[in-house]
């Protein structure tokens, strides 16, 4: 027997990796509330220390994807380091271009 995938479309994920790069915050897919909400879930809501933002997979972001990205981008700019963001044009218009 054979498994069959489901028809359902997947929803996107928000992940933390540790990269020779240093720790990268990677969003990709439809970023939806419930992709946020486990990323929340197992890292908690304060932004978590990233030193780059790989988004640009991204093809559908919600509005509490797009508050968990600006708010990693600001605690980064608060803390006075520079974050390297490879946004996709859904995240670059939702950024206000």
């Amino acid at each position: 027997m054979t498994a069959t995938r489901s028809a359902a479309p997947r929803r996107g994920v928000v992940r933390l990796l540790n990269t020779a790069g240093g720790r990268a915050l990677v969003l990709a897919g439809a970023v939806d509330a419930a992709a946020v909400e486990a990323f929340w879930r197992r890292y908690g809501r304060e932004p978590v220390r990233v030193d780059r933002v790989d988004a640009g997979s991204v093809t559908a972001l919600s509005a509490s994807g797009r508050e968990l990205l600006v708010d990693h981008l600001r605690a980064a700019e608060l803390a006075g380091r520079a974050v390297a963001l490879r946004p996709s044009p859904v995240v670059r218009a939702a950024l206000g271009g």
